[in-house]
């Protein structure tokens, strides 16, 4: 009964687990991308030609976060079709 009631809560947080773990991920990448925004509007006035090389950074960062959520997300859909695979 015990070790029913364990694989049965070890099924569950699977997906939970996951999920937490996509989202911090692709919450990283966001919050990365904000700071350099924030930094390259705060440098515009004073050094223009630095915050010009930041926002050619900043584009290469987004560019890397959107390739980040597209493995991301086969990653995820390729993880929780083999979690549900077990259960069938």
């Amino acid at each position: 009964m015990t070790l029913i009631l364990i694989e049965t809560t070890s099924l569950l947080i699977r997906p939970l687990a996951l999920g937490v773990r996509l989202t911090a991920n692709l919450t990283a990448g966001h919050l990365l991308i904000q700071l350099i925004s924030t930094a390259t509007i705060t440098l515009l006035p004073i050094l223009p030609t630095v915050s010009i090389l930041t926002s050619l950074i900043l584009l290469l960062l987004t560019i890397l976060e959107i390739a980040v959520a597209i493995i991301q997300a086969y990653v995820f859909v390729l993880l929780l079709s083999l979690y549900l695979q077990e259960n069938i």
